[in-house]
């Protein structure tokens, strides 16, 4: 049985997003700064994909007295689409892990981060009283 066309075009289009989009994309390459901190990209990848054709009614051959099939006239089309974004940076050194997101509008993220200190702090001063 002979492949139909538009599975030709899945097939490249799903290609083509595969070599774009890799885990290296959504957590991107390490890089190591002089003091021994790694820092390590995060992103939010988004794609759409879309493919579609017809078959055309093709004109009876008078040739064909063996009722074979007459292969139809195809056409069709595909295309994908693909949006990096990036979310974060994660910073492994010395002796923590911190996520630092790119989006300013963090205050809740700040003081969860923060609250650790908050709290040895409280406990010192409790401590001293």
């Amino acid at each position: 049985m002979d492949e139909h066309p538009i599975q030709s075009l899945i097939k490249t289009s799903m290609e083509s997003i595969k070599e774009m989009v890799d885990v290296n994309t959504v957590v991107g390459d390490a890089v190591e700064t002089q003091d021994g901190t790694v820092i390590i990209p995060v992103s939010r990848v988004c794609f759409g994909f879309a493919a579609g054709g017809s078959e055309f009614e093709a004109k009876t051959s008078k040739d064909n007295d063996k009722g074979e099939k007459n292969k139809l006239p195809f056409g069709g089309g595909s295309g994908a689409g693909v949006s990096v974004q990036p979310m974060a940076f994660m910073v492994v050194g010395q002796g923590q892990i911190r996520l630092l997101p790119v989006d300013q509008n963090t205050t809740v993220e700040r003081i969860i981060d923060i609250a650790p200190q908050i709290v040895d702090q409280i406990t010192n001063i409790l401590k001293k009283q």
